[in-house]
């Protein structure tokens, strides 16, 4: 199904870091299923470009995740135009560069936890309240294996992960009786622009193979992997489900 008869027929969704990898696929799944969306990324011309691919049922938002004010306008931006959210994906993100975890900077680590945590912070407080007045809600975060089962070299990414993680089950114990579900999406390492930084090493088909091999369905994560399991748990489908980490990782947490 799609369009007027989508999974997503008559929701109002935003996603973050919907200028490109997983955020473009859920953006355009959640589109393609009947789904208003508001397209938010840092990046403005990304932002634009995918809303206009999209058509007349997305809006670009041009707002950093770690911004109240910006965070404020970006969702007001999107009241005054389609109406109150139901669904908001938590998907921007960010990593430091894979190495030794006393060789991150202060700043490094302060970036990652301002995009991938405080941004939740920011943005549950805006989005919450406006998801009560309407009798509920999705909320899906984007959080990762990495914060399951985490690989050396990215500790304090991984324990940004672990936050998104916990953080999502205890919103979801705390905004079940407003009829708020909270989810967490885990995938594996995908192919984004964040695979190197992931990876630590260059980007080659050598270097790839190696990571590859530590997941038993043999491929990275691709965007279209995450947009379906996202699509599932914001849609009526999953309506008595909330609390989940759902690892989309081709078996990598086994």
């Amino acid at each position: 199904m799609s369009g007027e008869n989508g999974r997503l027929a008559g929701k109002i969704a935003i996603v973050t870091g919907a200028g490109g990898g997983f955020g473009e696929g859920i953006a355009r799944l959640f589109a393609a299923e009947g789904a208003k969306v508001g397209v938010l990324d840092l990046r403005g011309d990304a932002a634009e470009r995918v809303a206009a691919e999209i058509g007349p049922n997305a809006l670009a938002l041009a707002a950093d995740v770690t911004s109240r004010a910006q965070m404020e306008a970006a969702v007001r931006k999107v009241v005054d135009t389609f109406g109150t959210p139901n669904v908001f994906v938590n998907n921007a993100g960010w990593t430091h560069r894979n190495k030794p975890m006393l060789d991150v900077t202060e700043e490094e680590f302060d970036r990652v936890y301002a995009i991938n945590v405080k941004s939740i912070y920011h943005i549950s407080n805006i989005i919450v309240p406006l998801m009560r007045g309407i009798g509920g809600g999705s909320i899906v975060n984007i959080g990762s294996v990495a914060g399951i089962r985490p690989r050396p070299g990215l500790t304090w990414y991984n324990s940004t992960k672990g936050a998104v993680n916990i953080l999502s089950q205890s919103m979801a114990v705390e905004l079940a009786p407003d009829k708020i579900r909270v989810n967490a999406i885990c995938p594996v390492m995908g192919e984004t622009g964040l695979l190197e930084a992931f990876m630590g090493v260059p980007d080659t088909p050598e270097n790839r193979a190696r990571f590859i091999a530590t997941i038993p369905m043999g491929r990275m994560s691709r965007p279209d992997d995450i947009a379906r399991a996202t699509l599932y748990l914001a849609s009526d489908d999953a309506e008595f489900i909330t609390g989940v980490l759902l690892p989309v990782d081709g078996g990598r947490t086994i």
